[in-house]
């Protein structure tokens, strides 16, 4: 995607988004982040708050994962009952390596850029530890189960694997 400054893009959902970056307003207090979509496009729109210090970087990555943990709990509400399991807790990170992780102690991390990517992987992520709640290796009753809730789950790991450069990047400055 594009530098990250006024009329580059991110990746939001899967989809690209211009960003609009606003001079901080006198009256404004806090900043704002918003998602607008024009027939030219969706933006993400920033409105800085007067005294805002934070660097754009940290602005949107706020930003972004509240909608990631968001995103992530409405698909364990939607998949834990029909799979049986419920976690213990649910953490949002910026993880490097995984995606997603599943502890013996039943508690899931997510990375927050997943919300980066389509919500068809997001999903798939959030299957997968699901899955590990009742199975914990990756042996073909694991992949029976992710199967039976995301058929297409090698699609979106692909899709995942192809793209993670670019989603560990999103946030760099220009």
């Amino acid at each position: 995607m594009g530098p990250l400054r006024d009329g580059g893009t991110l990746l939001f959902r899967g989809e690209p988004h211009r960003l609009r970056i606003e001079a901080p307003a006198p009256g404004r207090r806090r900043t704002v982040v918003t998602r607008e979509g024009s027939d030219g496009g969706d933006e993400l729109v920033v409105r800085p708050g007067a005294g805002e210090r934070r660097e754009l970087a940290a602005i949107l990555e706020a930003w972004l994962r509240v909608r990631a943990r968001a995103a992530i709990e409405r698909e364990i509400e939607r998949h834990a009952p029909a799979l049986a399991v419920e976690p213990a807790a649910v953490t949002v990170r910026d993880t490097r390596t995984r995606w997603g992780s599943c502890s013996r102690a039943r508690r899931l991390s997510f990375s927050w850029r997943l919300v980066l990517a389509p919500p068809e992987a997001l999903e798939t992520v959030v299957v997968h530890e699901l899955a590990h709640l009742r199975v914990f290796g990756h042996g073909p009753q694991f992949w029976e189960l992710v199967a039976g809730r995301r058929p297409d789950h090698r699609r979106w790991r692909r899709w995942l694997r192809d793209h993670s450069m670019e989603l560990h990047g999103a946030l760099t400055v220009a």
